[in-house]
């Protein structure tokens, strides 16, 4: 019996060493598939025979296998940014071994030297990692060798082989399952006991190859997808070199003590930040595929894999605690479009989005970089959207890694890209007098060549005075002050949540999703006119909605958005305008007159002072002038129809024609 315990105690040894590993203590775990063993199937045989044999092994392989070898074929993992390609593992190879029971093509106990063993109980499923032959869902390993230099991977596994821990072992120069998994030694990571090298708390496992903060060694420079040197519109330049890996440590991600059960299969460490890599990856039966998203635990219908893994946590619900703002409940209103069966994001698509129009939360948030909004101050980004990408104001084509200002991100679908529509599903669109052949690009509306425009591409410069605008944004309430007014703002001060925190709510920040058109944080009303050509109906025609409450600035009033940095009592004092109280009491919204943008660099026919750029959808040229001379900021007059009236450059103000015409119909 000596003699016995000796000899297997040998094969532990030998096998420990065959494959790289050197276990710390002899705890096989559901690795042990002997009568009186803890796995959930069983047999007769020893602990040790049913993949090792003293005599009659498999003569080829070492350390003495006697367990069938696995003769399936696999589909490979494969994904748009894998930078090294997996081959088949060929017989005999330690991840060949270890699929040889986990691939579900080979039981256990079919034994070579002893036959195959009578066997009871069964495997769990989710101990097959290539059910069907796939290996998709599972992390990749067997690359072609040499290895490539990756954004995400430590540079010494390429140039040397050699990990960040010393647990993780590269296998004859190479990642194989007993990288990762010692399979003598089941407890070693105590939450997951998983047969892992070491403990996985922090993610330690998978950063000791997919490092936080990329390096360059031995000369050999890591691969950049979309890294640039271009300026931006504000003169900073990019970082050379950068990728989202190197801002995890200090991410929203790394740093977040959440509390997440481990019944939500997102990781077992207890929270988010122990939990790290696992609270989105999974490295085997990954329900997401490339990219190996863990995936929600229910699917959510009509939801792109990408969004529904972030909506697991950010959805208000009792998977993280304490809850997060519930980022899901938002796609119910007026929303970015999710990608649906026609236009999935893919990880490794153009950071213009022409025609494959989506919206998903990675367009606008990078998850390895994106950094915890503790206070709104006047930046040029949020720090949630740390480390995505954005083009360059200054051509709209130019990457820019990582974005420097909100806007750049947001000009990867409304810049150049082409594809753009003006969709009902967000409102009413104005028809502008002054409007480009792209009336979605906003590069010339907000470029610093614009006539006038908000500023948000460039600092505010209007030679004009602004007796309107006030000292301090206000909050949703209308009368609670925000942050102070600066030279510039963000796409997000209009563009919003309707409940966001930022401004006194309680909800999401950002534009998620809102009750009002166009994803605006508050209401902003467009009068409009009754279609049609005949007298009376179509642009010039009477004004048909005319609205009360004009100076409220809460959000009951319909100017509500424009109140939160304009006093709507200094306009209608006309201090700026003297019109401004006769049109808005006439039912005239700022839509009309104004546009929200910006100009762009009108001609000579349109002076575009003061955000003026008509809604030709709602006014008209006048009878007597057919010439687009809409308005002359010199001489404070305009050549339009409105309201059934036209206004002559003399300043005078007739009835239209096509009031006449009706009036004598009518009679």
């Amino acid at each position: 019996m000596k003699k016995l315990a000796l000899l297997l105690a040998l094969i532990t040894a030998m096998a420990a060493f065959a494959l790289g590993q050197a276990p710390t203590a002899d705890v096989m775990g559901q690795h042990d598939l002997g009568s009186w063993g803890p796995a959930p199937i069983q047999g007769a045989l020893t602990t040790c025979q049913y993949c090792h044999a003293v005599h009659s092994g498999l003569a080829t392989v070492r350390p003495l296998w006697s367990q069938k070898l696995s003769t399936a074929t696999y589909t490979l993992y494969t994904s748009g940014t894998l930078t090294n390609v997996t081959q088949q593992p060929p017989l005999g190879t330690a991840s060949n071994l270890c699929l040889s029971c986990h691939d579900g093509t080979v039981a256990p106990g079919q034994n070579t030297p002893y036959g195959n063993i009578k066997m009871r109980g069964a495997m769990a499923s989710n101990d097959l990692i290539a059910p069907s032959g796939s290996l998709q869902a599972v992390h990749p390993f067997n690359f072609k060798l040499p290895l490539q230099p990756a954004d995400n991977v430590l540079a010494s596994v390429i140039t040397s082989g050699t990990t960040g821990a010393t647990a993780v072992k590269m296998i004859n120069g190479n990642v194989q399952c007993t990288s990762c998994h010692e399979p003598h030694v089941q407890g070693l990571d105590s939450a997951s006991q998983a047969f892992l090298v070491m403990d996985n708390t922090d993610s330690a496992l998978c950063l000791a190859c997919h490092v936080s903060t990329p390096t360059q060694t031995g000369g050999m420079a890591l691969k950049k997808k979309t890294t640039t040197t271009a300026k931006t519109a504000s003169g900073n330049s990019t970082q050379a070199g950068y990728t989202p890996f190197s801002a995890w440590t200090t991410s929203a991600h790394a740093m977040s003590v959440s509390r997440v059960p481990k019944t939500v299969k997102l990781g077992k460490h207890g929270t988010v930040r122990k939990n790290a890599c696992l609270s989105c990856h999974t490295p085997h039966n990954a329900p997401g595929g490339a990219n190996l998203l863990t995936g929600p635990l229910q699917k959510v219908p009509n939801m792109d894999a990408v969004t529904q893994n972030c909506i697991t946590c950010h959805n208000g619900g009792s998977n993280v605690s304490p809850v997060i703002p519930n980022i899901y409940s938002e796609f119910a209103k007026i929303s970015h479009p999710l990608p649906v069966a026609n236009n999935l994001h893919a990880s490794n698509e153009s950071a213009v989005l022409n025609n494959n129009r989506h919206s998903t939360c990675v367009d606008c948030h990078e998850p390895h970089a994106s950094k915890p909004t503790g206070t709104f101050a006047a930046t040029t980004i949020r720090p949630a959207q740390n480390g995505v990408s954005g083009i360059s104001a200054l051509d709209g084509t130019t990457v820019v890694n990582p974005a420097q200002n909100q806007y750049e991100t947001c000009l990867r679908c409304h810049g150049a890209s082409t594809g753009k529509q003006a969709l009902t599903t967000f409102g009413y669109h104005p028809t502008r007098m002054v409007a480009s052949g792209d009336a979605l690009n906003l590069l010339p509306l907000f470029s610093a060549s614009s006539q006038s425009s908000h500023p948000v591409m460039h600092d505010r410069s209007s030679g004009y005075s602004q007796p309107s605008l006030l000292k301090t944004l206000l909050n949703i309430d209308g009368h609670t002050q925000a942050r102070v007014m600066t030279a510039r703002i963000l796409c997000t001060d209009c563009h919003n949540s309707d409940d966001n925190r930022e401004f006194g709510g309680s909800g999401p920040t950002g534009p998620h999703g809102s009750q009002y058109a166009h994803i605006l944080e508050r209401r902003y009303e467009y009068s409009r006119v009754s279609l049609g050509t005949s007298a009376g109906t179509g642009p010039g025609s009477t004004i048909q909605n005319l609205l009360p409450m004009v100076t409220d600035p809460t959000a009951n009033g319909p100017y509500s958005l424009c109140a939160k940095c304009h006093d709507l009592t200094n306009i209608m004092a006309n201090a700026s305008f003297s019109k401004h109280s006769l049109h808005l009491t006439a039912g005239f919204s700022c839509s009309v007159c104004h546009t929200a943008h910006g100009t762009g660099p009108v001609g000579a026919t349109a002076t575009g002072a003061r955000l003026v750029s008509f809604d030709f959808g709602v006014v008209a040229n006048n009878d007597q002038s057919k010439t687009p001379v809409a308005y002359n900021r010199a001489t404070n007059t305009c050549t339009l129809k409105c309201h059934n009236y036209n206004h002559n450059a003399d300043g005078s103000v007739t009835l239209s024609s096509g009031a006449q015409s009706s009036v004598v119909k009518k009679r």
